[in-house]
């Protein structure tokens, strides 16, 4: 079986809650993805084919991704 965290890196991006401003709305409408946020933290969590599309999204607009 594999590692574990290898496979939450493929379904989901931590980033600051701060760095999604403005852009959380379009995310909801754009892809088929969940945002949990907790403690100024936001989880986006989603299939590796969303959540690859998303972090294309993302870098389109300017956001820096781990």
């Amino acid at each position: 079986m594999g590692d574990p965290s290898r496979y939450r890196d493929s379904t989901q991006i931590v980033l600051p809650v701060e760095v999604l401003d403005g852009l959380d709305a379009s995310l909801d409408e754009r892809f088929t993805v969940t945002l949990f946020e907790r403690d100024g933290v936001v989880r986006i969590i989603g299939s590796p084919v969303e959540i690859r599309a998303v972090s294309d999204y993302l870098a389109r607009q300017g956001v820096s991704l781990p």
